[in-house]
């Protein structure tokens, strides 16, 4: 299991949100060490901020391409006149 928050940086989003689960439910049956917990609140944080990053990337490159989509159905249109 990776330690620190290089590793953190390096794995996917999918790998990096079990371990936060798995820290969780093993923090919530309270069966580790106060030294233990501490330590698995500090990977944990380090495991919630990189999936909020992912997260942050992923909705940029969605809009992105909404964007992109929407510029390019735009190029084809005109105004509607309801003159004509």
């Amino acid at each position: 299991m990776p330690n620190t928050k290089d590793a953190a940086d390096e794995m996917s989003f999918e790998a990096a949100l079990k371990e936060l689960e798995t820290i969780v439910e093993k923090l919530e049956r309270g069966d580790v060490s106060l030294d233990d917990a501490v330590a698995a609140y500090e990977r944990g944080t380090e495991l919630k901020r990189h999936c909020q990053k992912r997260l942050d990337e992923a909705k940029m490159r969605v809009e992105a391409i909404r964007a992109q989509k929407s510029s390019a159905d735009a190029e084809g249109t005109v105004p509607f006149d309801q003159d004509q």
